[in-house]
């Protein structure tokens, strides 16, 4: 069993939820992300998603793509992110995975891509624009490094596709929250409810919520239906407001608080 889906096992026997929290990947700069590894760790976080920037993301809303390119700008590529990162994800005793899109894994080869991220201590991926009906080669490969394969689901998936992306989970499968892309929002989609039930009615698999969420009331009130909660731009803008992170360590911990 990879330690995504380890991680999700414990927790569940020990009758709590994950608290997913995601950085980008080189800002403010790559030694801030190491040293965020290990602040996010010792202050509750289950596990963490680590953005690699890309100029042209999709999925991502102003606040992280205004980090990514100050990541880019600072020289921060893939190679350099895993060198650094490295020495912290040994010190820390959950999973990292990288949330990354598959124009930069296409740029080497498949098995040397698996090879380079296990060596840095990678536990999973997430990787917004790869439909799971097209991911055979790396599933077999993320199973051989020990990998968690993480797809995502949206409110406008198909029950086809949340059953495929449900068959080729390995470690939690991803549900956006909303239509759009990232960013805090004041209050949760009224149909969330009923879209949490209709993924986990497909699965025996963890589903974790992201887009959207903020606030302790609303990661409490995702948790009551799912089994993790992903927070992204809040986390990413305590950071670029506050280096000392004293914002971002009182924002985990009242997350945190929320949820147990």
């Amino acid at each position: 069993m990879n330690r995504v889906a380890e991680r999700f096992r414990l927790l569940k026997e020990k009758g709590q939820k994950a608290l997913i929290t995601y950085i980008m990947g080189g800002d403010p700069d790559l030694a801030a992300t190491a040293e965020l590894i290990e602040i996010l760790a010792q202050n509750g976080v289950d596990l963490i998603e680590i953005g690699v920037p890309f100029s042209d993301p999709l999925a991502d809303g102003p606040v992280i793509q205004a980090a990514g390119q100050r990541s880019l700008a600072n020289g921060c590529n893939l190679a350099k992110l895993l060198q650094a990162i490295k020495p912290a994800i040994q010190k820390v005793d959950i999973p990292v995975v990288l949330m990354i899109y598959y124009n930069m894994i296409m740029q080497r080869s498949l098995p040397a891509f698996f090879a380079e991220i296990s060596a840095a201590g990678c536990s999973g991926l997430i990787i917004p624009d790869l439909p799971p009906d097209e991911a055979e080669e790396l599933i077999t490969l993320g199973n051989q490094y020990n990998v968690a394969l993480n797809f995502l689901v949206a409110p406008t998936s198909s029950e086809t596709r949340v059953i495929k992306a449900a068959e080729s989970t390995t470690g939690f499968i991803y549900a956006v929250s909303l239509k759009g892309v990232t960013g805090a929002r004041d209050s949760l989609a009224t149909d969330l409810p009923e879209f949490i039930n209709r993924v986990k009615s497909k699965t025996d698999q963890p589903v974790a919520v992201g887009f959207g969420i903020s606030k302790p009331e609303q990661a409490r009130k995702v948790v009551e239906l799912a089994d993790g909660v992903i927070v992204g731009s809040a986390i990413v803008k305590t950071i670029a407001e506050d280096r000392s992170y004293q914002k971002t360590i009182k924002l985990v911990k009242e997350l945190k608080a929320s949820i147990c």
